[in-house]
């Protein structure tokens, strides 16, 4: 089993905001005018850009919309190949899984199981460790996969920075996010830029600091293509650098026993 501390090198490089975890009946309870969507409770809404949020707005629509978004129950992804995970959006089930260590935690108990090899190791100083970072990582490794469809989240102040363009030249909206009280790494900065042709985030820059001038990393966000309701996408290219989510599938319903699995799982398609 390799050293655990490594399962969280890119941690840092998210900014670890909850996501709501509601299924849709939930979901049938929010009303909002047509081409938009409800923010979460605590979003700051007097403290965005009525044309920052306009644009978060358009976003969703072309990531497949707002009831598409609640109504999808399963989610699966490799992170950067390393980490494969399933997340129950209804229940809050996660299953997270490297190599052979395995992990079965329920996000809103904080409760759950880590298997090695089989073997149930969650009593063991390892096992504990485990769990401890399981909200982190599914915190952080979650907000690589569905970002963009939390623009108008709890704790998030949205702001437009004007028209720029992404690393490959094409015209974009600038929306920068800060937050406030949220999350494990509230002190982070985000810039996210909009393609205003396809209203989807093509780019992101990262800063550690919300006074940080240059930004830790910038990465392109590409490759979408359609899994199930959800346009999701592959590509986070830096520069120079390929990189990218792998396995990503969007479902309504798995296989039994795939959440309490103590051995790896088929990848979703």
């Amino acid at each position: 089993m390799r050293p655990f501390s490594k399962l969280l090198r890119l941690a840092a490089a998210a900014v670890f905001s909850l996501l709501l975890l509601v299924g849709p009946v939930q979901a049938q309870k929010a009303s909002a005018k047509k081409g938009t969507y409800p923010a979460a409770e605590g979003f700051d809404q007097a403290g965005s850009d009525p044309k920052a949020i306009a644009i978060a707005d358009k976003v969703m629509t072309a990531m497949g919309g707002y009831d598409a978004w609640r109504n999808t129950r399963y989610l699966g992804w490799s992170f950067f190949g390393g980490q494969y995970q399933i997340w129950d959006k209804y229940t809050g089930d996660f299953h997270w899984e490297r190599d052979t260590l395995v992990a079965n935690y329920n996000l809103n108990t904080k409760k759950g199981e880590v298997y090695s090899r089989g073997q149930d190791i969650s009593a063991t100083p390892a096992g504990q460790k485990v769990l401890d970072r399981l909200m982190p990582i599914w915190i952080n490794n979650s907000y690589w996969l569905v970002m963009p469809f939390k623009l108008k989240d709890s704790g998030v102040t949205l702001t437009y920075k004007g028209e720029g363009k992404t690393m490959d030249g094409a015209a974009a909206d600038v929306l920068q996010m800060t937050f406030k009280n949220v999350g494990v790494t509230p002190q982070n900065r985000y810039e996210v830029l909009v393609n205003k042709a396809t209203n989807l985030v093509e780019e992101w820059a990262y800063f550690p600091k919300a006074t940080d001038e240059q930004p830790a990393f910038r990465r392109r966000w590409n490759d979408y293509s359609k899994h199930g309701q959800l346009m999701l996408a592959a590509g986070r290219d830096e520069a120079t650098k390929p990189s990218r989510l792998d396995n990503i599938a969007a479902a309504q319903t798995i296989p039994a026993g795939v959440m309490t699995s103590k051995t790896p799982v088929e990848k979703l398609k």
